[in-house]
């Protein structure tokens, strides 16, 4: 009997401890679990306060532009821009567009191209003439070089592909 009363008693001790840890780790587990969820309550509502604060701020500054303000008289020595030419390029998207048939033709007769050269050509003859037309080789101005590197550009948009 003595035996079988220590064994129910130290059952009762081995659940009671059993017991008590679970109750432990889960009231502990739920305190941390209700402060996590405080703490991205907060979070949220700062957030969007913060974007709600920004939205408003946002609003109350208006940049608007009358075409007219930027335009000056050529008299004045200043230049009149087309805004409706740039508003209509800028929807078709053909800022990058290629250069006119004359000055490919140019490009072509500067770099000594009789046919329609391929990229490799064109890279190959650029090197060539920027030997020839550097001026820390010949002692010139850059003008040569200037005009050069445009024609090699020209050239390549229009045959680099």
């Amino acid at each position: 009997m003595g035996r079988e009363l220590s064994y129910i008693i130290g059952s009762l001790i081995r659940w009671g401890i059993f017991f008590g840890i679970l109750y432990l780790i889960f009231t502990n587990f739920g305190t941390f679990l209700l402060i996590l969820f405080a703490l991205v309550v907060i979070a949220y509502i700062v957030i969007y306060q913060f974007k709600k604060k920004l939205r408003e701020h946002s609003n109350s500054f208006r940049f608007t532009f009358n075409g007219q303000d930027f335009r000056s008289s050529s008299q004045n020595g200043g230049y009149d821009f087309n805004f409706e030419q740039f508003q209509e390029q800028f929807r078709r998207g053909s800022f990058n567009t290629n250069a006119p048939f004359s000055e490919v033709e140019q490009a072509k007769e500067f770099f000594g191209f009789t046919t329609t050269p391929t990229k490799e050509e064109i890279k190959k003859r650029y090197k060539e003439l920027a030997k020839k037309y550097h001026p820390d080789i010949n002692g010139q101005d850059d003008a040569l070089m200037q005009q050069l590197n445009h024609y090699k550009e020209v050239l390549l948009k229009a045959f680099g592909n």
